[in-house]
């Protein structure tokens, strides 16, 4: 008997039995030795590999982040405003014939500190409602996190 040749014998069912032999599974049945269907499992896997380990990234960076703030002080520093911005982001969908749109914005505000440091941190939509550029108080933060800032009367506020 050949070493490549199977052995196929009846069983009372009527179905073929392979017993012995070396036969060739390579490639499945409809692509046999296809580089590019035989690689598409593996593409897939590292697609959603990459995925998975930015979600993963994310959350990781936001606990760290959170963390941080939790252990910094909570300083309170005399502070003048010296920028205000937003930033606005425009999110459509279409759901069957249904269109949907949302807008979101953030709102940051620049903090310089006697010593000429900046630091910019983003603020509630309230907040920046009532900051001012060139106003001048106590900002009380910890870590990357703003929690109040105290405005001073200045003489070019209280003319009016």
């Amino acid at each position: 008997m050949f070493e490549d040749e199977m052995i196929f014998e009846d069983d009372p069912f009527g179905n073929d039995i392979v017993f012995e032999g070396d036969a060739d599974l390579s490639g499945g049945a409809f692509f046999p030795d296809d580089a590019l269907f035989n690689g598409i499992p593996a593409f897939v896997m590292l697609f959603f590999v990459i995925v998975i380990g930015i979600f993963l990234f994310s959350i990781f960076k936001g606990i760290s982040r959170w963390s941080k703030n939790e252990q910094s002080p909570r300083l309170s520093v005399k502070a003048k405003i010296t920028g205000k911005r937003t930033n606005v982001q425009h999110h459509n969908s279409h759901a069957h014939e249904h269109h949907h749109s949302h807008t979101s914005t953030t709102y940051y505000v620049t903090f310089q500190f006697e010593s000429t440091d900046r630091s910019e941190f983003t603020v509630s939509g309230r907040e920046y409602g009532k900051l001012a550029e060139g106003d001048e108080g106590m900002l009380t933060f910890q870590g990357t996190r703003f929690l109040d800032f105290q405005r001073h009367a200045s003489e070019e506020h209280t003319d009016a």
